[in-house]
């Protein structure tokens, strides 16, 4: 037998080359993804997407699901399941739980999911890490989620996801507001309203007691929920939300807010 050759350690950065160095998913990703969303928040539908970038329906909206911007009962049922199953399987052995558990072909299941390679935000993501597409998805489920089971819990996640959106008070002033958080990482209950001045405070007990006090659809004035500190801000919130009517002279104040949903 010839000598041993002498082992030679590996240079940093050594090993395989790529065949297609210059190839990167992630990148081409982002490439689909961007187009996509944008004719989504366009109004095309997903054939007339597909049509226009060349690809299928499917793609298309799996795409727009990794993107943050797409939302259906399937899809979040889908998503919901195979998170479950996904904290102590694997991702192949998730898939296949979650086609068993919602009789489903893994196809079908792989359709509903993210890509896993790209840009895909969850839920808690930071406003400005998602599309304005995306947000207006997030409150969406929020409130879906809040009119399903109207829990405390459910509607602060409302809330939360309309943090930083402008409002407008009775009297047709903008708004907006900001949910801090506390040395342990979490949210504080409480909101910080930014009128363009210095910040005021308003206390989540205040909203929750006003939430008790609505009694009909139209709502002719903020001290009609109470008479609550913040009142005036919480009534600008609530119409917001939908969850209030106002008057039609208050309309034209106030304007008609795009994510309420009939």
């Amino acid at each position: 037998m010839g000598e041993k050759r002498a082992y030679k350690p590996r240079r940093p950065g050594g090993g395989r080359r790529k065949s297609k160095p210059e190839y990167d998913a992630g990148k081409i990703l982002k490439e689909l993804m961007n187009p996509a969303v944008v004719l989504y928040e366009e109004g095309m539908s997903l054939q007339a997407i597909a049509d226009e970038l060349g690809l299928n329906p499917i793609k298309v909206r799996k795409l727009l699901i990794t993107a943050g911007v797409y939302v259906s009962d399937v899809a979040e049922k889908v998503q919901e399941i195979f998170d479950d199953f996904r904290k102590t399987q694997d991702h192949k052995a998730a898939v296949l739980s979650t086609a068993n558990a919602l009789g489903l072909s893994r196809s079908s299941v792989t359709s509903y999911l993210p890509y896993k390679k790209g840009v895909y935000f969850p839920g808690t993501a930071p406003a400005d890490k998602i599309s304005v597409g995306a947000e207006r998805q997030r409150r969406y489920r929020a409130m879906k989620r809040w009119r399903a089971d109207p829990t405390e819990e459910n509607f602060w996640g409302v809330v939360l996801a309309y943090a930083g959106v402008k409002f407008k008070t009775y009297s047709g002033l903008p708004f907006s507001y900001e949910i801090k958080k506390g040395r342990n990482g979490k949210y504080t209950k409480g909101l910080w309203i930014d009128r363009r001045e210095k910040s005021k405070s308003l206390a989540w007990s205040s909203i929750i007691l006003a939430l008790g006090n609505i009694k009909g659809e139209v709502v002719d004035r903020p001290k009609a929920l109470g008479d609550i500190r913040g009142v005036t801000y919480i009534y600008g919130m609530f119409y917001r939300f939908g969850l209030i009517d106002v008057p039609d002279k208050v309309k034209e104040k106030m304007g008609r807010p795009k994510d309420r949903k009939k």
